[in-house]
């Protein structure tokens, strides 16, 4: 009994008891990031850009879950370890956990607005380990003269051993579960938002107009719970209204602070927006309408009365994830504001309730703070921002785009006449013209829907005749100022992707 496997065995059952009280204490105390998690959305924070890139496009909301499986594969390995160390000393193990578990407090002090109950679930975790290994090492230190000699009674010491290890195990599952289940700081941030009424907050009206009417189309307003969805961090906030408030300081010349209450007191501003995130790759889906409300950034820093010599706003949200948005953006006549609510119901809670900040005609990356407290006045040259710490560029102004929707690429398609169509975007500036080509041949007009801004979307279609055989159809737009979508072809990095959207079809002689 007294292998290798086996001491990795009893690492490998402590190890995994003490990630389970760690995150059943961080559960109870409504602490927001576990110690894994903690130390996943470091390791998010020093990706370098191109590497976190090549993440979202090739996982998509896989990415997190993927990076917290293979921090728990790295752990188990080193609970494996830590059993093996634990054959020959007790203090080798003892020294790989208490490393273990201030690489977990490094993580979590490395977050923003910590507080020392935010450490308790490591000094839980770590107490655990050392416990539980000492439980289960027992029986398999057994011996007379050297450890690794088996006692003659390795019958009961093997018996004793699988007892604990099978408890220890069960128990790990037991109060992981229990942790979910006393975690009710989400669940509770989410019924006060079910909840919360707004008064001024109105109900999306959608135009009959801004719809070509064809079948397959992407709808013009996105449901909420069909937005696109990019984090940062691992953990979403769950912050409850009364809990929040929003600091505006920096090269201002009277410091604000607002609570939620004083907020949403004030003149609601509604718009429709269509988001885009600067991942997005060419026909990608990262791109959503959406009908906003809230209170104009321009109202807010005009009142806190911006000085000489600034040129941007370093915003800050409530997990740390910072952006730098042009101070132009903020207070010109695009409407930029602080979002309570979307679509008519306050915020959902992956998307920034109870505040964040909409900002048309830029990529999210500079502008769209979920959770967003903090406003700092201040000027670009004077600090760097997550996304810009990774080689993105400073100002993100969303490129002109367009898509085809219908048909799909791959489809096969009787002869004859075919409808094609779909979205184009140019966020602040707006869009004048969409023109297809069938393989190569000259451009051709599409109809475009008619909407109610130049920040949103705009749904097109034209008809084309398709005969036998295989096809390639392309789509550009063109914007209201003339300008012509580029067809050059650049990767999302560092400030949006380029290039025109193809797809092949078939055509049948039937």
């Amino acid at each position: 009994m007294n292998t290798a496997r086996t001491w990795s065995l009893a690492g490998v059952a402590a190890g995994l008891a003490g990630l389970a009280t760690s995150y059943a204490a961080a559960m109870a105390l409504n602490v927001r990031e576990s110690p894994l998690v903690a130390v996943g959305e470091l390791a998010i924070r020093f990706t370098p850009g191109f590497v976190a890139e090549v993440a979202i496009e090739r996982l998509g909301r896989a990415d997190k879950p993927l990076l917290i499986l293979g921090i728990v594969l790295v752990l188990v390995l080193l609970f494996a370890w830590a059993g093996r160390l634990a054959r020959r000393s007790w203090w080798a193990p003892a020294v790989l956990f208490a490393a273990l578990a201030a690489a977990g407090a490094g993580a979590i002090a490395a977050q923003r607005n910590q507080q020392p109950v935010d450490f308790v679930p490591v000094a839980v975790g770590l107490v655990t380990w050392l416990v539980c290994l000492s439980l289960v090492a027992d029986p398999l230190r057994s011996f007379v003269g050297h450890p690794e000699e088996v006692a003659p009674s390795g019958g009961h010491h093997r018996r004793t051993f699988l007892i604990r290890a099978g408890l220890i195990t069960g128990a790990a599952a037991v109060v992981g579960l229990l942790g979910r289940v006393v975690g009710r700081g989400r669940r509770e941030v989410e019924q006060t938002r079910r909840l919360l009424k707004l008064t001024g907050v109105t109900a999306p009206q959608v135009p009959a107009s801004v719809r070509v009417g064809v079948e397959g189309v992407t709808p013009w307003q996105t449901h909420s719970d069909d937005f696109y969805l990019i984090h940062a961090g691992i953990s979403i906030p769950a912050i409850a209204p009364h809990d929040w408030s929003l600091r505006i300081h920096g090269m201002v010349d009277r410091e604000i602070v607002l609570s939620y209450d004083e907020l949403v007191s004030r003149q609601f501003t509604e718009a429709w927006v269509t988001l885009t995130c600067v991942s997005n790759e060419v026909g990608g889906g990262l791109v959503g309408n959406a009908w906003w409300s809230g209170v104009r950034i321009a109202d807010l820093l005009a009142e806190a009365g911006v000085r000489p010599g600034a040129d941007a706003v370093k915003q800050t949200a409530h997990d740390g994830w910072t952006c730098g948005t042009p101070l132009a953006a903020l207070t010109d006549d695009r409407n930029a504001m602080l979002a309570v609510a979307m679509n008519g119901r306050p915020l959902p809670l992956d998307h920034g309730f109870p505040v964040r900040s909409i900002v048309p005609g830029l990529y999210g990356y500079v502008s769209a703070t979920k959770w967003v407290v903090d406003l700092e006045v201040t000027r670009f040259e004077d600090f760097e921002a997550f996304w810009t710490e990774k080689g993105w560029a400073e100002e993100g102004p969303i490129k002109m785009s367009s898509r085809i929707d219908v048909p799909g690429s791959g489809d096969e398609l009787p002869a004859g006449e075919t409808k094609v169509a779909g979205v184009a975007w140019a966020q602040h500036t707006g869009i004048g013209a969409v023109e297809v080509a069938v393989d190569g041949s000259p451009w051709m007009p599409a109809r475009l829907a008619r909407t109610p801004s130049i920040d949103t979307w705009v749904q097109w279609v034209a008809t084309v005749d398709l005969e036998p055989g295989d096809h390639v159809l392309r789509v550009r737009a063109v914007d209201l100022e003339g300008h012509v979508q580029t067809g050059v072809v650049a990767a999302p990095v560092p400030d949006g992707a380029t290039g025109w959207h193809e797809i092949q079809v078939s055509v049948s002689e039937e």
